[in-house]
């Protein structure tokens, strides 16, 4: 991976990190709590346009945090600045209650980007309804697929439909999107789960997950097989608190990878070691998910806080060895497929309590990590007594 290209704009940083010859990611994260979000939207989404026009190439995941009450400001913005011979309005993205950690405003983007030709062949976009919903681009005979922004109905024919209906929902309007690309839930390599009120459902929301992984063939009767939970396939997942604009129970992003005929692909789940897998607490998803493509290697890591080989939160009501712990596991992790916390090309970091962000600071000078490539924001984890949460991309590949 070539080391991230770091750019202080106003009231902003944007890191550019290179994963391969032809993909990217781009990180922005807002700096200044007195920033108006249309001009540091835009001034954001006017360098990340360069960017993109500079290398030839196309967004093919876009993830916005921030508040709510300012996203119509921020989407203006980004309709104004970016300009790469593709509307803003055409481009699917999906915008999450992220809030910084000095209240309400814009927290920051996420952005993966490949470039047309060479090894990549085709890039398309995906619709629902006439509306842009992913993109999905050939390389190297593999079709990778994003969906973005899924979620259930919250209401129907003039009813308030429960978390659980719309949970379902989600998954099944996903899986059908899959199939018209000729994919299913078993070539999904990632999913981002953002849900309004976690602590208050979190445990109904897996319960529903996995009754719709059972249906799809990921899990099967849990007494027809003799199988360990870590040898169980299942994608590499965040779930954290976020609330999205249209007042759903929850939203997902989904990433897939459709292996072609010459299979110029190797996926494998990774399980952990120095937690175990999160099946084995009912939590379906695995620690991470490596990819390995002909010229470079992904992996995609699970959204990851202190908790031990056991399932248990560990340093309950201690921040920073929170902190510390999950900076461990996640360096633990991916060393075993030959990556250092380095490597790390994008990372979504979530804080309990926005007073929190001097100790993370803290941490992440202590471990090296001061400029890795993040967006912060404030959210609830899966428990109560977890303060922080993060989740990774790491990428390895021979720089020319």
């Amino acid at each position: 991976m070539a080391k991230p290209e770091l750019k202080r704009l106003d009231s902003a940083k944007l890191a550019t990190t290179r994963i391969s010859h032809d993909q990217i990611h781009i990180s922005a994260s807002v700096t200044d709590a007195t920033a108006d979000p249309i001009r540091v939207s835009r001034t954001i989404y006017s360098e990340i346009a360069d960017i993109l026009h500079a290398h030839d190439l196309h967004i093919v995941h876009e993830r916005l945090f921030g508040s709510l009450s300012i996203r119509d400001a921020v989407i203006e913005g980004r309709r104004s600045s970016l300009h790469n011979g593709e509307r803003a309005e055409d481009l699917p993205m999906t915008y999450i209650q992220g809030n910084p950690y000095w209240g309400d405003g814009f927290s920051g983007v996420q952005i993966r980007a490949v470039k047309n030709g060479g090894l990549v062949e085709k890039i398309w976009t995906i619709r629902e309804g006439g509306r842009p919903v992913g993109r999905a681009y050939r390389r190297n005979g593999t079709t990778f697929i994003t969906l973005q922004n899924m979620h259930g109905r919250p209401q129907a024919d003039g009813k308030v439909r429960s978390r659980t209906e719309q949970t379902r929902e989600m998954f099944d309007r996903t899986a059908a999107l899959l199939a018209r690309e000729g994919a299913s839930f078993r070539h999904v390599v990632r999913t981002w789960i953002y849900l309004s009120r976690i602590l208050d459902w979190y445990g109904d929301f897996n319960l529903a997950r996995n009754e719709r992984f059972q249906a799809f063939g990921l899990l099967a009767d849990p007494g027809s097989e003799n199988r360990q939970a870590e040898d169980v396939y299942l994608p590499a997942s965040t779930g954290i608190r976020g609330d999205n604009p249209d007042g759903a129970a929850g939203t997902m992003d989904v990433f897939a990878v459709l292996p072609g005929d010459a299979r110029q692909v190797e996926i494998e789940p990774l399980t952990g070691v120095k937690q175990r897998s999160a099946f084995r607490y009912g939590s379906a998803f695995s620690r991470a998910m490596c990819i390995r493509e002909k010229d470079c290697t992904h992996i995609l890591v699970s959204g990851t806080a202190s908790i031990d080989e056991t399932g248990r939160t560990v340093h309950a009501g201690d921040t920073r060895a929170q902190m510390q712990k999950t900076v461990e596991i996640v360096d633990t992790l991916i060393r075993t497929r030959g990556a250092t916390l380095q490597n790390i090309c994008d990372t979504t970091v979530f804080l309990k309590k926005p007073e929190d962000i001097a100790i993370w600071q803290d941490v992440a000078r202590e471990n090296g990590l001061a400029d890795m490539p993040s967006v912060c924001m404030v959210a609830d984890v899966c428990r109560d007594d977890l303060l922080f949460e993060l989740d990774a991309n790491a990428a390895l590949f021979d720089t020319p």
